[in-house]
């Protein structure tokens, strides 16, 4: 099995104030102790970056550049960083024709499309409902993975 992690858990996972912390922490140990691969991809790093960087008043994190690049590359080190295909913009556009995909879901939809092309079956986020349309992966939460009731 293997997991591509969120950008809603990153986020999270990161900020020891949020009240989800320790169960995101708990989930990715799980995950990790399984010996199970886990990864993150070009659209989860410019994700996080966009709501890291965005001002706390603005539902952001209110990181500044250099302490939202110094959390990218600890991600990286924890998660490694699949390439993006070259035919990612084919994969991405067949999957929101035939998932009739609109507006800003179409940034899950190309994180899908690169789980596709990586054979990433799983995807460990805190939105299920966002991925849920997706049946070629399968669309884990935390409390999953911890065997939880849901928050």
């Amino acid at each position: 099995m293997n997991y591509l992690i969120d950008t809603n858990v990153l986020l999270r996972f990161f900020d020891l104030a949020d009240p989800r912390n320790a169960e995101i922490v708990a989930a990715i140990d799980a995950i990790t102790a399984a010996t199970t691969e886990t990864y993150v991809c070009a659209q989860v790093l410019i994700e996080y970056w966009v709501s890291a960087t965005r001002p706390r008043e603005a539902n952001g994190f209110g990181l500044d550049a250099a302490q939202a690049d110094l959390r990218l590359a600890e991600i990286e080190t924890l998660f490694t960083l699949l390439p993006e295909p070259p035919d990612i913009a084919a994969r991405w556009r067949r999957l929101a024709v035939e998932h009739a995909v609109q507006g800003k879901q179409a940034h899950d939809a190309r994180i899908v499309a690169v789980m596709l092309a990586h054979s990433v079956t799983h995807i460990l986020t805190l939105n299920a409902a966002d991925f849920a349309r997706y049946a070629e992966v399968t669309v884990t939460t935390p409390q999953d993975i911890l065997g939880a009731p849901e928050a």
